[in-house]
């Protein structure tokens, strides 16, 4: 699919703070996995370390759909991630753009970080001609709502997973929709 491996860089800002937006690369793997591990223990999953190297090695790969965009603050300091899928759809020509993890630390959110990844990923679907952009929640994730109804609402589909090995939370209740390392869970 063209554009898995397209670049695009911008600075945003707000009041608080200016945000660098840009496309992970090989040198960032130190500042990915700080994050990817923040990420994975704010939701309670144990993901393997072959699982996180076979992200990252998909992330690298030109040829993968998978893709990773970096928020950088001040001095380079790695403030949050957005990791993504480019994929084809039944109902659309153009391809679509699932944003998998998306990932803020405790101590940037509420400066625009989690808006800045969003927005540089609703500019690359414009300049890359993907017919959509998407993600999901916790129901319970109230936070990441808030930011995620000032550009849409909810859809109202109701997901359904079955899964065939992999990652499992370890904390959490199915009831209350518990992590099983397969969705995006938006921590902003």
């Amino acid at each position: 699919m063209a554009g898995w491996d397209d670049e695009r860089s911008g600075e945003i800002g707000d009041m608080s703070a200016a945000v660098a937006i840009r496309h992970a690369g090989a040198g960032d793997e130190a500042a990915w996995r700080e994050l990817w591990t923040g990420y994975n223990s704010f939701y309670g999953a144990g993901v393997p370390d072959a699982v996180t190297a076979a992200t990252w090695g998909r992330i690298l790969d030109p040829a993968s759909p998978v893709k990773a965009v970096l928020a950088m603050g001040a001095g380079g300091a790695p403030l949050g991630f957005g990791n993504y899928i480019l994929q084809y759809s039944t109902w659309l020509i153009e391809p679509v753009c699932l944003l998998d993890d998306l990932y803020v630390r405790p101590e940037a959110r509420g400066r625009g970080v989690g808006r800045a990844i969003i927005d540089h990923l609703i500019a690359l679907s414009g300049e890359r001609g993907w017919g959509r952009l998407y993600w999901m929640t916790r129901e319970d994730n109230a936070v990441a709502r808030r930011l995620y109804d000032r550009y849409t609402g909810s859809d109202g589909y109701v997901r359904y997973t079955l899964t065939f090995g992999g990652v499992r939370a370890t904390g959490g209740s199915a009831a209350a929709g518990a992590n099983d390392g397969t969705e995006t869970r938006g921590a902003t």
